[in-house]
């Protein structure tokens, strides 16, 4: 708890370039930590801003009885790296980054979309071999998409693509206007060029992508992932490119991140691969910067937070 008279202690996971944070300059005592004391430092928070959101170190930390922060903001769209038993139970109300990928995220599925569709990948190849070679293209007007996770993120991305004119479903975890529930996936994969993973991380989805599904898919079919790695079964998406089952496929997150350089994926015909900057635009560290700080006058002032993540669940429920 805040001593009275004293500002709340706002700790934050450390990560360069560090957040921008002069506006809170004398409404919040601030300090950093990194993996190695933030056990030690925790149970003395009122509030956590889990700047480097590629560690799971939370996870370990958290303490369980006694004291411990309020609040916790990620500045991420996922929550499954900070998620762990004792921080689900506990009363720490938990937010998440919402809001400031969708839109990015969204420009670049509809990229991978049209370099997929108009050959790109082997445009650039046949450059580099100063290879003139014609070919014939794909139309993305027309054609059907799937995308699951039915959040803002998917939600941008249905609209991009519909922009483009592609006739899109939206997949959910429960079905409502305008979204289909998981009942319909295996129907709705079957009939789509484009299938894309946005969901979040939870027990549901993890490994839904998976050789049985993968084998429902059109051998026309194309495949990207911008939700999370673990939504993926890697090997069976492997086995599925190099047996033409789907025609090709993008990948921007991972099970195990960085990539290392002997990963066979690297090589995989008909893969493409990016290291997790689909939502990285020119300034988003910025912006996430300012959108925390913005919650943090709501917190500091009573006011209710948004993107208040259902700790049950793993993310914001929807509207």
């Amino acid at each position: 708890m805040t001593t009275p008279g004293l500002s709340p202690t706002l700790l934050v996971l450390d990560a360069e370039p560090r957040p921008r944070l002069g506006r809170l300059t004398g409404r919040a005592r601030i300090e950093y930590a990194d993996e190695s004391d933030l056990a030690e430092r925790l149970p003395h928070a009122d509030v956590l801003l889990v700047w480097d959101f590629t560690s799971h170190a939370v996870r370990a930390a958290w303490p369980g009885d006694g004291p411990r922060p309020r609040w916790v903001h990620t500045a991420s769209a996922g929550v499954d790296h900070l998620m762990c038993p004792e921080l689900a139970a506990s009363d720490t109300v938990v937010t998440n980054a919402r809001g400031v990928f969708d839109e990015p995220i969204a420009e670049y599925v509809a990229a991978l979309v049209l370099a997929m569709a108009k050959d790109l990948p082997r445009t650039l190849e046949f450059q580099r071999e100063r290879t003139w070679r014609h070919r014939e293209s794909q139309r993305v007007g027309g054609s059907r998409a799937v995308v699951v996770g039915s959040g803002p993120i998917g939600r941008a991305i249905t609209r991009t693509l519909g922009a483009l004119g592609i006739t899109t479903a939206l997949v959910g975890r429960t079905p409502r206007t305008g979204v289909h529930g998981p009942e319909d996936l295996d129907r709705l994969l079957a009939r789509a060029d484009w299938v894309v993973a946005a969901a979040p991380l939870t027990e549901d989805t993890r490994g839904m992508f998976d050789a049985r599904r993968f084998g429902v898919m059109q051998p026309s079919a194309r495949f990207v992932n911008v939700g999370r790695g673990q939504l993926v079964d890697e090997d069976a998406l492997a086995e599925a490119l190099s047996r033409h089952w789907i025609a090709g496929a993008a990948l921007d997150v991972f099970e195990a991140e960085p990539l290392t350089a002997a990963s066979p994926l690297w090589q995989l015909p008909g893969l493409i691969v990016s290291p997790h900057m689909s939502g990285d635009t020119v300034g988003w560290r910025d912006e996430l910067g300012a959108q925390f700080v913005k919650m943090y006058e709501d917190w500091a002032a009573g006011r209710p937070l948004p993107n208040v993540v259902d700790k049950k669940r793993g993310y914001v429920p929807g509207h």
